[in-house]
């Protein structure tokens, strides 16, 4: 990034075009070619009444001075411009211009395409100071699929999209034996049902999402699953968090901010939302759980389930030259960027 202190404004038409007497950033190519222009006119090469914009009256340096000038002003800025480029390339998360709502509740969607039937959302909220990811999934779309990995061998989301050539997954189950490792016996903590088969039981106090044969989805209590008949697939959960399009009683007063990873279904059941709210780092410290179920709410969901989190909140995307990307900033083991191999996640497939 290159920094500038501009002339004060009002004395020259260079303090109204790099902002007056701040010290700012040049973001973009034409600031930087404003400011060589001005550099380059100073060193003499230019007078003001040679140049079409006429933006300075500097003076001229006679003689072979201005030559040495002209050269290192311009090797300096080639190696400026080259190092503002790279920087700009390895910006990170915290550093990108993403629009922002002043609240939660302000929140209105504008779902951009990534694939058929899978839609997505990225902004911030200044207070609290969160960043989110969503998907909105079309169930009712032609070919669109949701699969649940057994996850008895721990994996990365990124891992389980891009080797079972999905198009985008969650973490969900809670589980137990964390690592960043990936094919180590982990132990799911609550319900996972895949392809019809019950691969771990239910935990009764924890909540899930299922889908159903007829191709409804509904969250419900893992108490009252004995059975996975007339399930597809089932991922357990913690508790549901929105009911109805309210906030969960069980919400109320719960203080405790983390990243979290949640599930929500539109009330008509046409839609599955899928949402990470990213935590431990500066733009985004971490949601409560009910801000979690507002979000759900402002995103269209009617009911939605509080997913596993913390350092296991991932999710991935297959872009459109199918490469698999974390979209999210996870943090494992305090290292921000570092994806946890985690047990049952949730995906979308697309059927051939």
């Amino acid at each position: 990034m290159i920094y500038i202190h501009a002339i004060q404004a009002g004395d020259t038409r260079a303090g109204k075009m790099f902002g007056g007497t701040r010290l700012r950033a040049l973001t973009t190519k034409t600031e930087l070619i404003n400011f060589l222009h001005y550099l380059y006119c100073f060193s003499g090469q230019v007078s003001p009444a040679e140049n079409s914009k006429n933006y300075f009256a500097v003076p001229r340096i006679p003689g072979l001075l201005y030559m040495y000038i002209k050269t290192i002003i311009f090797l300096t800025l080639l190696i400026i411009f080259s190092v503002s480029c790279l920087s700009a390339s390895l910006m990170s998360s915290d550093e990108r211009l993403i629009p922002s709502f002043d609240n939660i509740i302000d929140i209105e969607p504008e779902w951009g395409r990534l694939f058929e039937g899978i839609e997505f959302f990225n902004r911030r909220v200044l207070s609290p100071r969160l960043e989110f990811f969503a998907l909105r999934i079309d169930l009712a779309a032609d070919g669109i699929e949701i699969v649940v990995s057994g996850g008895t061998l721990s994996a990365r989301v990124s891992s389980y999209v891009r080797d079972n050539n999905l198009l985008a997954g969650i973490n969900a189950v809670p589980f137990d034996i964390v690592s960043s490792l990936e094919g180590q016996p982990v132990k799911n903590s609550g319900l996972v049902i895949s392809g019809g088969t019950l691969l771990s039981p239910a935990w009764e106090r924890f909540d899930a999402l299922v889908f159903y044969t007829d191709g409804s989805a509904a969250i419900v209590s893992q108490s009252d699953i004995h059975t996975p008949h007339n399930i597809v697939n089932a991922a357990g959960g913690f508790h549901q968090i929105l009911v109805e399009g309210e906030a969960a009683q069980r919400t109320q007063g719960r203080q405790a901010r983390h990243p979290r990873s949640a599930a929500g279904i539109s009330a008509n059941g046409q839609y599955l939302f899928l949402t990470v709210i990213d935590g431990k780092r500066a733009a985004s410290i971490g949601a409560t759980e009910l801000e979690t179920a507002h979000l759900l709410s402002a995103l269209g969901a009617w009911n939605g389930l509080n997913l596993d989190g913390g350092g296991s909140s991932a999710l991935a995307v297959r872009d459109p030259n199918g490469n698999v990307n974390v979209i999210n900033t996870p943090t494992h083991g305090g290292k921000q960027g570092q994806e946890r191999a985690v047990a049952s996640c949730l995906g979308i497939r697309r059927r051939d």
